[in-house]
């Protein structure tokens, strides 16, 4: 009842999870991911262990396609399960258990793989696949919101549509970005838009937090309140209006 995209950006090594359904906040159950580790996405009847257990598997040095049967041979359910995974270089698996609800399948390529279930046909993952192979031009969260809308373009979640979740990480244990439409008419519109207002301020601000290298961060916020100041002055100047949907008081 789900189709998500699992990939690793090569020329950053950012790993970023994308995911859509007819099922209420997808972005609370299917993805999980750790800064230089990996990503895994646990869908269909999902057993959201499969998640932080994969990805401490891939820590401990187990190659995504090992990981699929420790999962899947200590769970009785797994004839119910999909999930699909890739490690901090690249390395990656997935699995559609056999009485996953039609239509469903998964695709993996270098450094990408989609999945779905309960999908309108395979055409779903396949165009999902293509569209972010040939925007590799663009920047990673846009690629995978562009793979995303292909995937829904070619009939999506057979149900229909509900939520939606953009989840990227750098090289730190905490989010670079975490987007969710847990409820919504078109929740892939809505996470465009979200990510629309993030590139307002939110990822500038971004760029100032600590890191394991830098556990103090910026402290000096001049420079980053100048750019969102300028940033902000030439959208109003151009008359376009902010994403946010903010209000100011006074």
């Amino acid at each position: 009842m789900t189709y998500s995209i699992v990939a690793r950006d090569p020329a950053t090594g950012h790993l970023g999870i994308a995911v859509a359904s007819r099922f209420f906040a997808v972005g609370c159950a299917v993805p999980f991911l750790k800064g230089r580790v990996g990503a895994v996405a646990t869908q269909a009847f999902v057993n959201p262990t499969y998640g932080p257990d994969g990805l401490r598997l891939i820590e401990a040095g187990a190659p995504p396609d090992a990981i699929v049967p420790i999962l899947t041979g200590r769970d009785d359910g797994h004839p119910n399960r999909q999930f699909h995974l890739i490690d901090a270089v690249g390395r990656n698996a997935a699995f559609t258990g056999a009485n996953c609800v039609d239509w469903c399948g998964h695709l993996v390529a270098e450094g990408v793989s989609v999945a779905g279930n309960m999908l309108e046909g395979p055409a779903v993952i396949a165009d999902t696949l293509a569209a972010y192979q040939s925007a590799m031009d663009k920047p990673f969260a846009e690629r995978l919101l562009i793979a995303m809308q292909a995937g829904e373009d070619a009939g999506g979640d057979k149900r229909g549509r509900q939520s939606a979740c953009l989840v990227m990480y750098r090289d730190q244990d905490y989010p670079w970005l975490d987007i969710r439409a847990d409820d919504h008419a078109d929740p892939l519109e809505e996470l465009r838009r979200l990510y629309a207002v993030a590139q307002e301020r939110f990822l500038h601000v971004a760029e100032t937090m600590p890191t394991r290298e830098n556990p103090h961060g910026l402290t000096d916020r001049s420079g980053i309140d100048a750019t969102i100041a300028r940033l902000e002055a030439e959208r109003i100047a151009a008359g376009r209006p902010t994403a946010s949907h903010m209000v100011n008081k006074g």
